[in-house]
């Protein structure tokens, strides 16, 4: 896998969206046996943005034609976790990077009440595959 997609992440608050600052974001991806790999680990900026992240993702061309459902996937999926003091933690998993896409996976960090931990009250997103 050579090719490359880019993930960016926008983490916000509240249906406004307003953009959260200093939130810490982790990319991860599932590797060979079933461990998680890091790849990257950032801190948003004033617009609750972070950097985009390069992600190798299988060739633009394995999407054209359509596979047998055990067949070569034509994206490549990850994990984005995002937490900030006072939020309740996000997972969202099965974010789905494809050659030469630019994905946004958008985060909203739900308030907590004043005595509640972030890592008690948390959230997870799961996307489905996409049978391309």
């Amino acid at each position: 896998m050579k090719q490359m997609g880019r993930l960016s992440v926008r983490v916000y608050t509240t249906q406004a969206e307003l953009p959260l600052e200093g939130a810490t974001v982790a990319v991860l991806q599932k590797g060979e046996g079933g461990r998680y790999r890091l790849l990257s680990l950032q801190t948003t900026d004033s617009s609750g943005r972070i950097t985009s992240v390069d992600i190798p993702a299988p060739a633009a061309e394995e999407s054209i034609a359509p596979g047998a459902a055990d067949g070569p996937k034509c994206f490549s999926v990850c994990s984005v976790w995002a937490e900030h003091p006072g939020y309740a933690m996000l997972l969202v998993e099965g974010v789905q990077i494809f050659d030469g896409v630019d994905t946004l996976q958008e985060m909203e960090l739900a308030p907590l009440s004043e005595g509640e931990s972030s890592l008690i009250q948390n959230q997870t997103w799961e996307i489905p595959g996409q049978s391309l």
